[in-house]
């Protein structure tokens, strides 16, 4: 595994973390024996291929995915492994107390004691006593970030959080927030994949300039570079289906990028995923956060950690995706309008 440098952390965080989203909430159709015993599971296998960065929020299942994370940090060995585990598997593996563990508020109303008071219900469903990264989970239209920084403020003096992030904020905003804070925001999470890349024109260069992180979720489009599904097999969930991005007609566009992700993994002999996710932590001030649907998918992700891609294989990928020019707007969502309204 590898981590991230430069940024003055008390935790190791390392490149590719763990999303938390399908923790407990039902619209991934993972069912719920999935939190009940695979979500240990996942995090007990992260913990020994030495990931760090572990990611939730209050909305995920209302809490629930806070809770499911926390119990699983706190049943899982003290060494992070296993028994039965291979003897090797020492060599990379963390302990639970090195997890840093990201968060976020839902902003409804982020006045300065919401922000107090709901961090500790966090705080205390995660069973922890300091938030390692508390984020504002997306900007409020209505309400700066002045009385929002405040509240975070107060939680750093207290010790319950460490550092201070924001998610889905444009740069002039993290900037703001920066001011409000009168420290640094140490991050930002955002969607960034090779089919969404509106991050690099403004927010990576920042990020690398100033020694801040961008934590990339869906890094591999909620699975539309993983090469599972192409236009004879579509997703089931509802989360997917509710995504143009999976409309056949995008699916068909997307051929020639896949392909090109299974090029480069043939060389590296490595999945379309895990190039994909290769891909977005090649920059460095990028970590990518993608979920696991099961022990194998958290071994696939973590392993894409340590695929150096070459110059020559990035600049084919960053092509092939600059090429791919999907259905968007209001005829994409008619258009899934219109596929669920033909499916049985």
């Amino acid at each position: 595994m590898r981590y991230a440098a430069g940024l003055s952390t008390t935790k190791k965080i390392s490149k590719i973390g763990l999303g938390t989203w399908q923790f407990g909430s039902r619209e991934w159709g993972y069912g719920s024996a999935y939190a009940q015993t695979d979500a240990a599971l996942i995090v007990r296998r992260a913990l020994e291929l030495g990931v760090t960065l572990f990611d939730t929020a209050e909305m995920y299942a209302f809490g629930r995915s806070e809770r499911i994370l926390g119990q699983a940090l706190a049943a899982a060995p003290g060494d992070g492994v296993l028994p039965g585990a291979d003897a090797s598997v020492a060599a990379t593996a963390v302990p639970p107390e090195a997890a840093f563990i990201a968060t976020k508020i839902f902003p409804v109303l982020p006045l300065a004691p919401v922000v107090e008071q709901r961090a500790v219900g966090s705080a205390n469903r995660l069973g922890v006593h300091t938030i390692d990264l508390y984020q504002v989970h997306q900007p409020n239209p209505v309400v700066r970030d002045g009385t929002t920084m405040r509240g975070m403020a107060a939680l750093r003096r207290v010790g319950l959080v460490d550092e201070v992030g924001v998610s889905n904020y444009s740069l002039e905003r993290w900037r703001a927030a920066e001011a409000a804070l009168g420290d640094r925001v140490l991050s930002n999470q955002v969607q960034y994949s090779l089919v969404r890349r509106e991050p690099e024109r403004d927010l990576l260069p920042y990020a690398r300039r100033e020694g801040r992180l961008i934590i990339a979720y869906s890094p591999l489009a909620q699975g539309l570079l993983s090469g599972r599904y192409d236009v004879t097999s579509r997703p089931t969930g509802a989360v997917r289906l509710a995504n143009p991005l999976f409309l056949t007609e995008n699916l068909a566009r997307l051929t020639p990028l896949l392909d090109t992700l299974r090029e480069v993994g043939a060389a590296h002999g490595a999945s379309a995923s895990q190039i994909a996710l290769a891909w977005v932590i090649h920059h460095p001030s990028v970590v990518a956060i993608p979920g696991a649907s099961s022990v194998a998918q958290v071994e696939s992700n973590a392993a894409a950690a340590d695929i150096e891609l070459t110059d020559a294989e990035y600049d084919a990928l960053t092509s092939a995706a600059e090429n791919f020019q999907p259905l968007t707007g209001p005829a994409s969502w008619a258009a899934v309008a219109a596929e669920r309204m033909r499916r049985p």
